[in-house]
C-alpha cells in the first residue's frame, strides 16, 4: 500500500531528543525552541515567533491578541479544516463563511467586502495546499475596513507571495508542524507575528497568564500570574524533533516540488482531454509541493476513482467538507453570498499521495493507476 502520507523523518531527530533530555531541559522554550523560533523569524521576516502546542492553539492565540470578542464577526472561507472557525467561535464570534475561487480552491478576495460589516473584526485567509490568496487585495480592503488579517498558513511554510513569505504578510500568521505538513513535530504550530506592541501579551497568554518568559530572560526577579492565559507551550522534545527538520528544509521541499511536478506533467494527458482539472497556482505565488490534488467530473465518479485507487494499493483521500453544512458550521456560522463553488467543487476534489520520501517510481505507478480508470 502507498499511504497518503509518511511523516518526515531526516535521521537527527532522535540524536537531538537525546541531547535535550540528557540536558535536563525537556519542558519547552530551550535551546531547540529557540533555534526554531529564531529560524522561522529569519526566513520569514516575522517579527516574532511563538512556537505552539498546534496551529490550533496557534490561531486561538492570534484570536486573544486581536481581542475577538462575542458579537464580532470573522471572515474566512468555508472550505476548511474547523480549527480555522473554533479558534473564534470559542471566544463567541460568529464565522462569516465566503464563496472559494475553483482555480485555488482559496477564498475569493472579490466576494470579501460584501461580507463587511460593521461587526466585523478580521479576516482570515486559507492558504490551501500552500498556495497564497490573493493577499494585496485582501490586505487592502483590511485596511479599509480597519480589520485585523489572520492568515491560517497551516500549510504555507516555505511558499511565498510576491517575494513575502506566507504567515507574515498580516497581522498575524499561524503554522501547522502536524505528522501531515511538510516539516513536522508530531503535533504542533507557530504563531508569527508582525507587530512588536503584540508580543509580550503573547508570550503572557501562551505561559498560563504568566510573566515566566521575561523571567527567564531575566527581566524580573520572580514571576507571577498578570493575565489570562493558557498551556500554548509545547515540549522541547516536540521543538529538538523539528529542528532536525528546519535544517533540511530546502531538502524537504525540494524533493515535494519534484514529485508535484511529476504529477502535473504525467497527468497533462488527462487535463487536456477534459477528464481532471489540475492545480492552479496564479502568477507571484511560490507553492511549496504541500498537496498534489486533481478534480474529478463529479461525486459519483470521484467515488468510483478512489476507490479503484485503494484496490491498487494506494490511498488517496478527498479532503474537507464545508464547515457551513456541518450542524456546528450551521450553529456558529453564517455563508454570505452564493455558494457557487464551495460545495460543488469540495465534491470533486481529491488527493493523491504526497510527502517526503515518495518516490519517482511510486508517483509513476500511480499516475498509471489514474491513467488505467480513465482508460488511457
Amino acid at each position: 500500500m502507498i499511504n497518503f502520507n509518511v511523516p518526515p523523518f531526516t535521521g537527527k531527530e532522535m540524536d537531538y531528543i537525546r541531547q535535550a533530555v540528557e540536558n535536563q531541559k525537556i519542558c519547552g522554550d530551550g535551546p531547540y525552541t529557540k533555534k526554531c523560533s529564531e529560524w522561522i523569524e529569519e526566513k520569514t521576516g516575522t517579527k516574532k515567533c511563538l512556537l505552539t502546542t498546534s496551529c490550533t492553539h496557534a490561531t486561538e492565540l492570534a484570536a486573544f491578541l486581536a481581542d475577538i470578542k462575542e458579537g464580532d464577526e470573522v471572515i474566512m472561507p468555508s472550505y476548511t479544516f474547523v480549527s480555522t472557525a473554533n479558534a473564534f467561535v470559542l471566544r463567541g464570534a460568529k464565522a462569516v463563511f465566503v464563496d472559494i475561487r475553483p482555480d485555488t480552491m482559496n477564498i475569493d478576495e472579490k466576494k470579501i467586502e460584501a461580507a463587511v460589516t460593521p461587526r466585523t473584526k478580521a479576516i482570515v485567509p486559507v492558504h490551501y495546499a500552500g498556495v497564497s490568496c490573493e493577499m494585496d487585495e485582501i490586505m487592502r480592503i483590511a485596511r479599509a475596513h480597519n480589520l485585523f488579517v489572520i492568515e491560517d498558513a497551516a500549510q504555507g511554510i516555505m511558499a511565498s507571495y510576491k517575494g513575502r513569505a506566507l504567515g507574515a504578510i498580516g497581522d498575524f500568521g499561524c503554522y501547522s508542524f502536524h505528522e501531515t505538513k511538510n516539516l513536522s513535530m508530531g503535533e504542533g504550530g507557530a504563531l508569527l507575528i508582525k507587530d512588536g506592541k503584540y508580543v509580550e501579551t503573547a508570550e503572557v497568554i501562551r505561559e498560563k497568564g504568566t510573566n515566566r518568559s521575561k523571567y527567564f530572560r531575566g527581566e524580573i526577579d520572580k514571576y507571577t500570574w498578570v493575565n489570562y492565559g493558557s498551556s500554548y507551550l509545547p515540549s522541547e522534545l516536540n521543538a529538538a524533533y523539528l529542528w532536525a527538520q528546519l535544517e533540511l528544509a530546502e531538502k524537504i521541499t525540494d524533493a515535494r516540488l519534484a514529485r508535484w511536478e511529476q504529477y502535473d506533467t504525467l497527468l497533462q494527458p488527462l487535463k487536456e482531454r477534459g477528464l481532471l482539472e489540475l492545480p492552479t497556482v496564479p502568477e507571484g505565488c511560490v507553492h511549496n509541493g504541500h498537496m498534489y490534488y486533481a478534480k474529478a467530473k463529479d461525486l459519483e465518479e470521484r467515488t468510483r476513482l478512489l476507490s479503484f485507487l485503494k484496490e491498487n494499493g494506494i490511498w488517496a483521500v478527498f479532503h474537507y467538507v464545508p464547515l457551513h453544512n456541518a450542524s456546528a458550521g450551521q450553529r456558529f456560522g453564517e455563508f454570505r453570498g452564493e455558494d457557487r463553488y464551495t460545495t460543488k467543487e469540495s465534491e470533486r476534489i481529491f488527493r493523491l499521495p504526497m510527502f517526503y520520501s515518495l518516490t519517482e517510481a511510486e508517483v509513476d505507478y500511480i499516475v498509471s493507476k489514474v491513467k488505467e480508470f480513465y482508460h488511457i
